[in-house]
């Protein structure tokens, strides 16, 4: 399965979130998820935000198009992305 899937107005990715990382970065896929290290902590939500920040910015969007819709709590976690196609996502985030 892939870890990108279109939607009617963007993608949907499904991410695997390793937080207190030394630095925010993709590593690449984990089984059906794409990877991420995450610096900061499970705390109050402090992961979640930076996981949105930082595909924002790799995606090259605003960050109110990005939006966290399953797993909150979990480190399994599904991001939909507005205004992006499947194919700059793939490119932009290297997987």
């Amino acid at each position: 399965m892939n870890p990108i899937t279109a939607t009617a107005t963007g993608v949907r990715l499904v991410i695997h979130v390793q937080p207190r990382a030394s630095k925010t970065e993709v590593v690449g896929r984990h089984g059906d998820a794409i990877k991420l290290r995450i610096s900061a902590p499970p705390v109050d939500g402090a992961a979640n935000a930076e996981v949105v920040r930082f595909l924002a910015e790799a995606l090259r969007i605003p960050s109110r198009q990005v939006h966290l819709t399953h797993g909150d709590t979990s480190r399994r976690k599904t991001v939909e992305a507005t205004g992006i196609s499947v194919a700059d996502a793939t490119a932009a985030l290297g997987v």
